[in-house]
């Protein structure tokens, strides 16, 4: 025990509220979280990128399957557009914007120490690459390849696995931002 955590009786780090405080190198104490990030990413990347290659393989050019009734199918079809096919002749900007969240969660991994956001970045880096995968690999190829979609709730946009890792992410980082906890681990307040 350091001489700061024997005074107040709390771990370097760590407020009296049991809140982090920021060390002298402006991040909070601890570990950094790159292979929590990496790790999530990986799984995310490898379950979207599995269920793309068996939704392919089985269920493309055949009639939707029906997981619960007409509630929730898997039909798949290759959007080359955004989210609920949206601007589907500017496959290459969508390709660019998903290099661009890569290169920017790159930059925050060197100062991630907070678990809860090296999830929420973990689960947008997994899904960008998943999607910027089949933009880069399927047909047509060179960036402006469909991005395959094959699950179909009733009443809204046929989506796949990466796509539900981006929302989950980003959902994740609104709750975070809300709650006042930085990617470093620190917890601020607007006072």
């Amino acid at each position: 025990m350091t001489e700061a955590e024997q005074a107040t009786g709390m771990p370097e780090g760590v407020d009296g509220a049991g809140e982090a405080t920021a060390g002298e190198s402006g991040g909070a104490k601890g570990k950094r979280r790159i292979g929590v990030l990496l790790t999530v990413a990986v799984c995310a990347y490898l379950l979207d990128l599995i269920s793309k290659l068996v939704v392919v393989a089985k269920l493309e050019h055949h009639d939707p399957i029906e997981v619960f009734g007409t509630w929730l199918q898997f039909n798949v079809i290759r959007n080359r557009g955004a989210a609920f096919g949206i601007g589907e002749a500017m496959t290459i900007v969508f390709t660019v914007i998903a290099t661009a969240v890569i290169v920017v969660i790159a930059r925050l991994a060197r100062k991630l120490y907070s678990l809860p956001w090296a999830i929420a970045l973990g689960l947008l880096l997994g899904g960008a690459f998943g999607n910027l995968t089949d933009r880069l690999f399927r047909s047509p190829g060179g960036f402006q390849g469909g991005v395959v979609d094959f699950i179909a709730p009733a009443h809204f946009a046929v989506f796949n696995l990466a796509d539900s890792a981006i929302v989950c992410g980003g959902f994740l980082i609104v709750i975070l931002s809300f709650r006042g906890l930085d990617p470093d681990g620190t917890v601020h307040t607007d006072d």
